[in-house]
């Protein structure tokens, strides 16, 4: 049987961190959107060989157990005692190692696919949980919907639809190290943000009011390496943007507008800065 499921790519309006677990991860306060930029999973499975491959047309990306798609099917294979071989088609189209979770919403894929294939039943509740086994951002992918995202990923409040609204995702030549940043936090100095008062104007669906509680914690850490991040988003603001910033630990900057005509005028006046631009609805 073969199953094809849209991977999209996810956006922090919000992204904060309280505090740090025992074990040294991060606490997450975050809120969460899918964003119309996509990878395409395509999951077969079959009897011989009993194996797992993956297969994918971007040459930055591993195809064994390093690859959170290959884990995805490992971890769900294992748990359900399935004999069968998976393979794993990705057709990317989200930039790799973007802050834009690509590699946990192909995971997220995955689950969904194989629960469908192999008749499961999970809800999608239950695939988050076993989601948190591969990487944080995973849970959301699950669902892609607006969410408020808390604990260490797998806490998930799903929010009401807001209006629609368009993105500018601009990803900058950058490579990001997700774990170097994570280890420059300092918890006493970290400026947090009022996730609350965002909630309650997206419950209110009073998205301009919303706006001026979003932003990201992690900004600081990464533009003291990458001052450009910080460039790219002022240029975005003076461009009109209803909102600018980072998305996760960067590179990439996204720009949130309320018409069409705003984001294409955004995507225009940053070429000089970025050629990676994509201008996309928000789901």
């Amino acid at each position: 049987m073969i199953v094809t499921e849209k991977a999209p790519a996810k956006l922090n309006l919000s992204l904060d961190t309280p505090m740090r677990y025992f074990d040294g991860s991060p606490q997450w306060d975050m809120v969460m959107v899918s964003a119309d930029l996509a990878d395409y999973i395509t999951v077969e499975t079959h009897r011989r060989p009993a194996t797992i491959k993956v297969y994918t047309n971007s040459g930055f990306l591993p195809n064994d157990q390093r690859n959170l798609a290959y884990q995805a099917a490992h971890i769900l294979r294992s748990r359900f005692h399935r004999k069968d071989g998976v393979t794993i088609r990705i057709k990317k189209q989200i930039p790799v190692a973007a802050g834009l979770g690509g590699g946990s919403s192909d995971a997220a894929a995955v689950l969904r696919a194989l629960n469908n294939i192999w008749r499961l039943g999970l809800s999608l509740a239950e695939l988050a949980q076993i989601a948190l086994t591969i990487d944080s951002d995973v849970p959301y992918c699950v669902y892609n919907k607006l969410a408020r995202v808390t604990g260490h990923g797998e806490q998930i409040e799903l929010l009401p639809p807001q209006p629609h609204y368009w993105a500018v995702i601009a990803k900058q030549k950058i490579s990001v190290s997700t774990p170097q940043i994570l280890r420059q936090i300092n918890y006493e100095k970290l400026a947090h943000l009022n996730n609350d008062a965002l909630i309650k104007n997206l419950k209110e669906q009073n998205w301009l009011e919303a706006t001026k509680y979003m932003g990201n914690v992690l900004e600081p850490l990464t533009m003291k390496y990458y001052p450009e991040i910080g460039r790219l988003k002022n240029k975005m603001k003076d461009l009109g943007a209803d909102v600018a910033q980072m998305s996760g630990t960067g590179p990439t900057v996204f720009a949130i507008c309320h018409t069409e005509s705003r984001a294409k005028r955004i995507q225009n006046g940053i070429r000089g800065f970025c050629r990676d631009v994509h201008v996309v609805n928000l789901l």
